[in-house]
């Protein structure tokens, strides 16, 4: 690779430094540069100067940091032969390239038999995607403890970060902070993402805003156990991002090589709505599936909180009935089909359809439901076993376990070990068998509980998970797939390369969704994210809200309902009805469109808008009760300030206005939110459409 040298986007530019054989630095990450730019006079005005007590030749911000040129925190790799650590002192190879929209940097230490390359590949939505892969040069094993996907010099402004955490039923809790100095970050052990949130990260200046200021988002697009690391010093700080490996794990043969996960990353000015338009161009672009060829976003009715497990055919009919008399469009049919099972204690893994509850399999149901002029959806939960189970009892070393020891369960079940390739053989064979025998268009693919034991098994589990989803996708292509995880504990953008929606939360409370979706909305387009309509009293959280407030709500997701239409009152059910219609109407908006919050100084006030080809599509929502009578007006940044603009208020009988894109930007709208569990839908529409 020449040095300096740049690669570039649509709207960004990378400018690389690889002096003297040693790993490329990061001399600039930002806006992109004009093309005529001085690299050279870039580089000398960039480059650091030497302090006291620091290396002769002081270290440069590399996108590889290792002890042996006098980085003092974590290196990007560790590597063992046998008993001996390897101290690794890496220099530029042959083969190191930057092309285009690609950097592949070829580092060796050939004394300790070891290569590495570094990917770094602008994708779609001008987002970078980067990998590593290391080769054993040696002729004995070499043990791989740890390998970085992303090392990430930050530039000087990126001083704070917004990080997330979370538990069941209470995902992505926002936490903003300057970085601290010394070490911090996060992982997950429990072979899936979890609720933790460390695999999701924004480092920005102060005051990052909705609207302004520059940051860069990073994932690791990885679904088992990660390890993200944020590490300030005195001279710099940077960011790791890894899959979390153990002992052992992965020891590679003389001449074999290991790839890691992908991490991605977006640098942008525009705050966390720029965020939002990078990282969603990226995944409709590059990332779900087919994504151009989707049909459209089928209103679902999901049986979980209408019925739980007290289900037959003749129940699930009339559930149907009901969910096609308010316009559903897609049947789902939730934990409970299957034999034996009567409640979570029981029968995972014996994947056919309940002889008492179906004495005629599930085809009748599923022609009752296409009937009515819905397609038809099935839970599974593949990679779990019940010890109550025949498939247990008849392979009870099927599951992770050390042998001679106990075996603890959680939501009463184990884990399937995915690996053994009779495992994945018999979960691809029954799974088959269903989508084969039936027309399910959807399956919702449960995931409700960690792994554990599974010291030295967690890569080689996940690994084997996309196996088993891709063969199933290559079998099955047009049936859609969810990925839950007792709600988002396994949300990732590897996972959704695979899968066609997630599930944010088990929580439906429309309250707490809409802090969950907000913060997922930074790295999720609505058109993935399942919302659904709960019933009141919710079941977690036990509040009760107005049927309007949790149907405007809903629509700004892929929307469902979970509940039973026919114990609504007729108010509700009409009420729900009128709401799903109005999503049909505008979720072509939804689906497609940019999606942007809006920025209120009130934390009780939350605002979406959602534009496409100039139409618009707004949600603005209260929480709690106003400290003020007049809440301050919805401003609506990024209209065009010289259109007008035509406003029709949804779902009420407030008259039509027409006002200009500067003035809704700048004065705002005055709307009434000043009770709790209030919302209104705008539309707005740009009066230059079709002329």
């Amino acid at each position: 690779m020449e040095s300096p040298h740049r690669i570039d986007g649509t709207a960004i530019t990378l400018v690389f430094d690889a002096e003297a054989g040693e790993p490329p630095s990061l001399l600039y990450i930002g806006g992109k540069l004009p093309d005529d730019e001085d690299l050279g006079s870039l580089q000398r005005a960039v480059r650091p100067r030497r302090h006291g007590s620091q290396p002769d030749v002081p270290r440069l911000a590399t996108i590889w940091p290792q002890a042996a040129r006098g980085y003092l925190g974590l290196p990007a790799m560790a590597f063992r032969r046998g008993n001996e650590v390897l101290a690794l002192d890496l220099h530029s190879g042959a083969g190191s390239l930057a092309a285009d929209r690609l950097a592949h940097v070829v580092l060796e230490d050939m004394a300790a038999g070891v290569r590495i390359g570094i990917d770094w590949r602008i994708a779609a939505g001008d987002v970078v995607r980067a990998s590593a892969t290391i080769v054993n040069l040696g002729d004995t094993p070499l043990a791989v403890d740890r390998i970085a996907s992303l090392a990430l010099p930050l530039p000087g402004w990126a001083t704070h970060a917004t990080r997330f955490h979370g538990r069941w039923a209470a995902e992505t809790q926002e936490a903003t902070a300057a970085m601290p100095y010394g070490r911090s970050g996060g992982e997950s052990r429990g072979g899936r993402p979890g609720f933790g949130g460390a695999n999701w990260l924004i480092a920005h200046e102060a005051g990052f805003g909705a609207n302004h200021g520059h940051g860069i988002a990073m994932h690791l697009a990885w679904s088992g156990d990660h390890e993200t690391v944020i590490e300030r010093d005195a001279d710099k700080a940077i960011v790791q991002m890894a899959a979390r490996l153990d002992p052992g794990e992965i020891v590679l043969a003389p001449g074999a090589s290991f790839t890691t996960p992908e991490a991605v990353f977006a640098v942008i000015n525009g705050g966390r709505n720029a965020v939002r338009q990078a990282m969603h161009a990226h995944l409709r672009g590059d990332v779900l599936p087919g994504r151009a060829d989707w049909p459209v976003r089928r209103v679902h009715l999901n049986s979980w909180e209408a019925v739980a497990f007290d289900m037959d055919e003749a129940r699930l009919v009339r559930l149907a009935e009901a969910g096609n008399a308010i316009g559903a469009e897609r049947f789902v049919v939730d934990d409970g089909w299957f034999t034996g099972r009567r409640n979570d204690t029981t029968s995972l893994g014996d994947w056919t359809p309940d002889p008492q509850r179906f004495p005629n399999g599930l085809s009748p149901l599923i022609a009752q439901v296409e009937a009515r002029g819905m397609d038809f959806g099935l839970w599974v939960e593949p990679e779990m076993i019940s010890p109550d189970s025949d498939l247990y009892r008849a392979h009870p070393d099927w599951c992770l376990h050390r042998p001679g020891m106990d075996r603890p369960t959680q939501r009463h079940q184990l884990v399937l070990d995915l690996a053994r390739p009779e495992v994945n053989a018999y979960l691809f064979g029954v799974l088959d068998n269903l989508l084969s025998a039936h027309r399910i268009a959807y399956l919702k693919w449960d995931h409700n509980r960690d792994l554990f034991p599974n010291e030295g098994v967690g890569h080689r589990q996940t690994l084997a998970l996309y196996a088993l989803v891709d063969r199933l996708r290559a079998a099955h292509p047009t049936v859609e797939i969810e990925s839950c995880a007792s709600g988002g504990g396994r949300i990732d953008y590897a996972i959704l390369s695979r899968c066609h929606r997630v599930w944010p939360s088990d929580n439906n409370d429309a309250i707490d969704r809409l802090r969950i979706n907000r913060a997922w909305s930074l790295f999720l387009p609505p058109e993935v994210m399942g919302n659904h309509v709960g019933p009141s009293p919710n079941p977690i959280t036990g509040r009760m809200l107005p049927m309007a407030f949790r149907a405007k709500v809903a629509m700004f997701g892929h929307m469902g309902v979970e509940a039973d239409p026919a114990a609504m009152s007729d108010a509700d059910r009409d009420t729900l009805a009128a709401h799903i219609a109005c999503y049909k109407q505008y979720r072509d908006i939804l689906t497609n469109g940019a999606l942007n919050e809006l920025a209120f100084d009130d934390p009780g006030l939350f605002g979406t808008m959602v534009e496409h080809k100039g139409r618009i599509l707004a949600l603005v929502a209260r929480t709690d009760m106003a400290s003020d009578y007049n809440t301050p007006p919805v401003r609506f940044a990024g209209l065009d300030p010289d259109r007008r603009y035509h406003l029709r208020f949804l779902l009420t009988d407030v008259a039509d206005t027409v006002l200009s894109g500067r003035m809704l930007d700048e004065a705002g709208l005055v709307l009434p939110l000043s009770r709790p569990a209030t919302a209104h839908l705008v539309y707005l529409e740009r009066l230059d459409i079709g002329q």
